[in-house]
């Protein structure tokens, strides 16, 4: 371990967003990452461990996906030895149980994965916590109106708890919109910070809150982009016509395009020390010839950033249930795990992975591994690159907040 950098431990990391965004602080050091999806962890292993040596790796734990029920049953005595030397633990359950983009689930067996988290916090004993998830995780479920759980009340009086060897947290929890901190994407997420009461109890949660806020306009001013980018900001350097197509570089039969000329700062940020004239996971769907027709109906003549309407979806012979024309001028909507719920703002397919790549503030040199997408049964056991995105905390967010997580610990 760096002795001078400060450590922490990401649970349900994912591909790695928000590990990269606390490596591009300078600051933090990762002592290990838990992720259960083999492609999602084979893409942070790639990029952070592999790459850029972000993670001391303790020896007692293979470098591969792991689930957080067999990491606490059988590594209890080593998480034990963490009390004390681990500054921040980081992330949230996976968020489709609590999600309102799908069928919100109070029995789904992922939210079960919060009183792992919570006996994981207890054991480890962390100085502060970073905790993510989606906005339904404050809105309440079940069919009963007052009796119904509400998952942010439950895990917030949970952490604040004192135990027997244990020691609580000072809880603080409040909506974000990552749109208006430098973000391509109108991606509202829930955040709750805890510090632990014998720790500091001179300080409380809610100012991480305040310093974030404070400093979002020097920090993004200083990274060099711009204030409030649009969807075009972050991806019309990636457009494609008939003089920079190619062959994909990683999918036989698919086509791929060259890199344009960059038109914005998001755009030259995103791109720095990239020296290839083709872009990593830069796959064109292979749409048929009904459905880019379809889409060219839709782009020139419905309202771009707007779902379809009732009667648009009936008047195109339209049968998904929610399409967005993306809008260039402004942030995208929300980016799922569903592409094909977004129609490019002017080329008739939906977005590839680098431009929901850029969407999410992931720089190009982040390579993700494992299949392009996947569906039916599979979608509840595997994690796609489009996936991997979609599930992700933006890596941009992630680096201002691991730099006012500092700023809190020095406060």
């Amino acid at each position: 371990m760096e002795k001078n950098k400060l450590k922490y431990i990401d649970l349900f990391a994912g591909c790695g967003g928000l590990s990269l965004g606390l490596y591009n602080t300078g600051i933090w050091e990762g002592i290990f990452a838990i992720e259960k999806s083999p492609d999602a962890f084979l893409s942070l292993k790639h990029n952070l461990i592999e790459k850029k040596k972000h993670f001391d790796w303790p020896e007692w734990l293979p470098q591969k996906e792991h689930d957080i029920n067999e990491i606490l049953k059988n590594h209890h005595k080593e998480l034990h030895t963490y009390r004390g030397i681990v500054d921040l633990v980081v992330g949230g359950p996976p968020c489709q149980g609590f999600s309102t983009a799908g069928r919100r689930n109070e029995n789904d067996d992922r939210n079960s994965l919060l009183n792992k988290y919570i006996q994981f916090i207890r054991l480890v004993q962390p100085k502060i916590i970073f905790f993510e998830n989606v906005k339904g995780f404050t809105l309440q479920f079940g069919e009963n109106k007052t009796k119904g759980k509400i998952y942010s009340d439950y895990v917030t009086s949970a952490l604040q708890q004192n135990g027997k060897d244990y020691t609580g947290y000072d809880v603080f929890a409040q909506l974000i919109d990552f749109s208006e901190y430098g973000v391509p994407q109108k991606r509202t997420r829930f955040i709750l910070i805890g510090i632990r009461k014998d720790y500091r109890n001179d300080i409380e949660a809610q100012i991480f809150f305040e310093l974030i806020k404070k400093n979002k306009t020097k920090f993004i001013i200083n990274k060099g982009i711009e204030i409030n980018p649009s969807l075009q900001d972050a991806i019309s350097d990636l457009l494609s016509n008939k003089d920079n197509i190619a062959d994909s570089l990683d999918s036989k039969g698919y086509k791929t395009s060259k890199y344009l000329e960059h038109q914005s700062n998001y755009q030259k940020i995103m791109r720095q020390g990239i020296k290839a004239n083709i872009p990593d996971s830069h796959r064109l769907t292979r749409h048929s010839d009904n459905t880019v027709n379809l889409f060219l109906t839709l782009i020139n003549n419905t309202t771009k950033g707007k779902r379809l309407t009732d009667a648009e979806r009936k008047k195109f012979n339209v049968k998904k249930r929610s399409i967005v024309v993306l809008n260039p001028n402004s942030p995208t909507p929300t980016t799922t795990t569903h592409p094909d719920d977004y129609v490019h703002y002017c080329e008739p397919r939906i977005l590839t992975v680098r431009e929901y790549a850029r969407v999410q503030s992931f720089p190009d040199d982040f390579e993700f591994k494992g299949k392009y997408t996947t569906g039916g049964k599979l979608r509840v056991k595997e994690v796609p690159r489009y996936s991997q995105i979609g599930n992700a905390i933006p890596p941009l967010f992630g680096e201002l907040a691991g730099l006012t997580l500092k700023e809190l610990l020095n406060e």
